[in-house]
Order: C-alpha cells, then sequence, then structure tokens
C-alpha cells in the first residue's frame, strides 16, 4: 500500500515530525485558535444565514437598525484560514505556499456555497447538512469536468478534518458529560464497544468481507459518531482515503433518514421523550444531527440527546488507540507483515487524537474553573463564536476536499455485492436495539430520576 493512498502513513516518528507531520500540524492549527479564542484575539466568525427565497439574506446581517454584507469577513476569514495552513503546507514541503493558498481558496469557496445551500430554509428542515451538499458538489466536479490540478492542491481533507477534531475536543466538557451521572454514560460506553466488536466480526466473518479497513471504519462510523469516529479508526489501520470517502458518504445518508424519522416514531408511539432522547443521542450518527432531532422532542430531551453524544465522542481517542493495536497485533501479524513490536503502536497511534484529548483537557479543568463553572458561560464566550463555528468550516472544507478527491468508479468498487451496505444495515439495527434497551434500563428502571 502506498503512503500517499493511506490516511496516516506507519513512519517512525522522529523529533522534526514536529514540524514536518500532518497530525502534529492539525494540533498546532487546532490551538493556535483555541487560544487566539480565549485570549479574545480571534473576532466573531462569519458564518453563512438561512434564507428563504432571497439567497443574499445568507450574505446579511443584522445590528439594530443596521444590515451590512458578511463577504467582507468571509473574505477575511479565507485569507487568515489559508495562509495559517498555508504556513504548514510549506513546512511539510506537500505544496509551495501559493500553489496550495490558490488550491485553499477554490475549496473555501466551494464549502461556503454548501454551506449557503444547505442553510435555505426548506432544505434546512429536511435536515441535509452542509456535509452531505459539501460532498455532492465536490464529487459533481470530480466526475464530470473534473477537479482542476490547482484546486486539487488546496484540497487537503484530512488536515482539515483532524484540524476540526482537535476544536471539537474543545466542545468535550467533562462537567457537562457528568450532568447525565451514570445512566448517560451507560448508554455511550456500555453499548458503543459490544457494537464494534459485532459489527466487525459480522463483517469478517458472517459476510466475510475482504476489505477489513473499510468494514472497522463502518463499524466505528456506525457506533461512535459518524465522520469523527472514521477518521480517526481510518488513521489507525491506515486505511485508503476510498475507504474513508465510502464510509462516510454511507453514514451521512442514514443519519439523515435517522435524524428526520426516529423523532416521528417516538412522538408516534407515546415513548417518554427523555428515553427517545437518549436513543437518538446514542445512535445517530453526527452531533449536528443529534441535537436537531433532540430538538424535535422538547429542550429537555435536546440537552439529554447532545449529552449522550458528547459521552459518546469521548471514545474517538480510545477507538482510534485500540484500533491501533488490534490492526499492528493481528490483522497486519496476520496478512505476513512483519514481527510487531510495543512502537508500532506508537508510530500507528494518530497522534491528533492527543489535541482532541489536550482541548477536552483544557477546556473542562482549566477553562471551565475560571468561569466559576459556568460551562454555559464557556460556551457563550470561547466555544459558540469562535471554536465552534471555525470547526465546522473545517468539517465543510474536508467534506468539499473529500468530494473533489474522489470518482465513483473507486467508490463502487468497494460494494463488493451490495456486503458494505448490509453491513451497516444491520449494524445499526443492532445498535438501535441495544441502544433502546439500555436507555431504557437506565432512565426508566435504574436511574428513573436522572433527568429532573
Amino acid at each position: 500500500m502506498m503512503a500517499d493512498d493511506v490516511v496516516i502513513s506507519d513512519k517512525k516518528t522522529k523529533w522534526s515530525d514536529l514540524i514536518r507531520e500532518e497530525d502534529y500540524w492539525s494540533i498546532w492549527f487546532g490551538f493556535i485558535i483555541i487560544f487566539g479564542s480565549l485570549l479574545m484575539w480571534i473576532p466573531k466568525v462569519p458564518k453563512v444565514g438561512k434564507w428563504t427565497t432571497d439567497p443574499l439574506d445568507a450574505f446579511l446581517i443584522t445590528s439594530g437598525e443596521t444590515t451590512t454584507t458578511i463577504f467582507l469577513s468571509l473574505f477575511i476569514l479565507m485569507a487568515a484560514l489559508g495562509i495559517l495552513t498555508a504556513i504548514g503546507i510549506a513546512a511539510m514541503r506537500t505544496n509551495r505556499f501559493f500553489e496550495y493558498l490558490a488550491g485553499f481558496c477554490g475549496v473555501f469557496v466551494l464549502a461556503t456555497i454548501s454551506y449557503w445551500i444547505a442553510n435555505q430554509t426548506n432544505i434546512k428542515y429536511l435536515g441535509l447538512s452542509y456535509a452531505m451538499w459539501a460532498l455532492l458538489l465536490g464529487l459533481l466536479i470530480s466526475n464530470t469536468v473534473g477537479a482542476p490540478k490547482w484546486l486539487k492542491a488546496g484540497a487537503k481533507t484530512e488536515m482539515f478534518i483532524k484540524t476540526g477534531l482537535v476544536l471539537l475536543g474543545a466542545e468535550v466538557l467533562f462537567k457537562k458529560i457528568l450532568s447525565l451521572g451514570l445512566p448517560g454514560l451507560m448508554v455511550a460506553w456500555i453499548v458503543t464497544p459490544i457494537v464494534v466488536i459485532f459489527m466487525y466480526r459480522f463483517g469478517v466473518k458472517t459476510l466475510k468481507m475482504a476489505n477489513k479497513r473499510l468494514v472497522i471504519i463502518i463499524a466505528a462510523a456506525t457506533s461512535v459518531c459518524g465522520v469523527s469516529a472514521a477518521i480517526a479508526t481510518a488513521a489507525a489501520c491506515r486505511a485508503k482515503k476510498e475507504d474513508l470517502t465510502f464510509a462516510v458518504g454511507l453514514t451521512l445518508i442514514f443519519t439523515v433518514l435517522m435524524m428526520i424519522f426516529m423523532p416521528i416514531i417516538i412522538k408516534a408511539i407515546g415513548m417518554n421523550d427523555i428515553l427517545g432522547a437518549a436513543w437518538m443521542g446514542g445512535t445517530i450518527d453526527s452531533t449536528g444531527a443529534v441535537v436537531a432531532a433532540g430538538s424535535m422532542l422538547g429542550p429537555t430531551a435536546e440537552k439529554v440527546a447532545a449529552v449522550v453524544k458528547m459521552i459518546q465522542n469521548v471514545l474517538i481517542g480510545l477507538l482510534a488507540f485500540f484500533v491501533a493495536i488490534y490492526w499492528v497485533t493481528v490483522v497486519e501479524r496476520g496478512e505476513g507483515d512483519a514481527k510487531p513490536n510495543a512502537m508500532e503502536i506508537w508510530y500507528r497511534f494518530p497522534k491528533f487524537v492527543l489535541g482532541f484529548v489536550g482541548a477536552s483537557l483544557l477546556f473542562s479543568f482549566v477553562v471551565l474553573p475560571m468561569m466559576h463553572g459556568d460551562f454555559k458561560l464557556v460556551e457563550v464566550e470561547f466555544i459558540n463564536p469562535v471554536t465552534k463555528i471555525l470547526r465546522g468550516w473545517f468539517f465543510c472544507l474536508a467534506f468539499t476536499a473529500i468530494g473533489l478527491e474522489s470518482n465513483f468508479r473507486d467508490l463502487t468498487s468497494r460494494m463488493e455485492g451490495g456486503k458494505p451496505l448490509l453491513l451497516y444495515v444491520i449494524g445499526q439495527s443492532f445498535n438501535l436495539v441495544l441502544t433502546l434497551f439500555i436507555a431504557w434500563l437506565a432512565f426508566m428502571v435504574l436511574f428513573p430520576h436522572a433527568v429532573q
């Protein structure tokens, strides 16, 4: 397997990796943004707004009686992110500074268009997220006219999504996780490892899928938190980029369907709102989709669903670590690779996960106490106006880049007669049943007063 075909290579670690490797630069990018937010050096980050009939409404903001456009703010954001990441690209020697910067600007424009489409009122109501539009827009270009070389120079999928994951860590606050107590931990942490193991064994042993890397990526995306878990797992097992793209596309389609229909089903059968929220939080494969689905059951249900998903997000790092161990000691050894050693696990471990964990620890045990334990204040001051919006931008850039780097021929070659689809459907069905049972046991039987 060629190094440039995989999400992360297994080259031995050197001190120079700190300024030469993408994983470390993702951490540097993330923490530059985080400290910029904490020191209030970063002004409010622009985001594309909602619109119904007039497309330009998405780019207007109203303050008092004054209405202005965000076009200048978007240009400044594009330039700032482009220059910041171009410095890393130049240090990694993957592209020349201005070559990458030109491509980045093109990808940013496409990402902005994706946000614009997703924020149309009717489309947003249907839950068709920016991630799906970014992926589709990229695929449309790459499979019709073809993505030009200059544009591909800015399509740094892994760098964008790893940086986004580091920023996601700032949103994982331990005080918020503990707000649900043991019931939340039960739903998120008991079900997840069982589903991962079940799906991997079902895919490899029962369906006899030849592509074990695709199996574990789909299993991770289904059981933890969709795309975020997929990228971390793909890095840990050195999957090909096409495997990651396929798993992401599959996950996004079913995420939309579950987000729309699960609240409808919960209401139709008269299920308890808290039980339904915990069920959705443990099964819908996207934090944004979980919040949207939870809001359909009310504000308390929205909070429960979001916290359960946040607790599940903590497992991203652990999952990547254990997948790296298993792949090095079992899978690749069985494939005839050289006998593994303990350091091989460190070489394989996706280092950007350390940034995710570090950001979570920083906000949980340094920033939160400084704000007198008020996590709502932390969110209002630092997370919502800066890190959360920029995390969304990096993810949108990543999905656009995934589409630009993919073609349908490579994706269809992963179908193996429909086995990946069957794996997802069976695995998600098992996940739905098991999560519902554990959520009922935790919130209705053992701890019925956990949520007041």
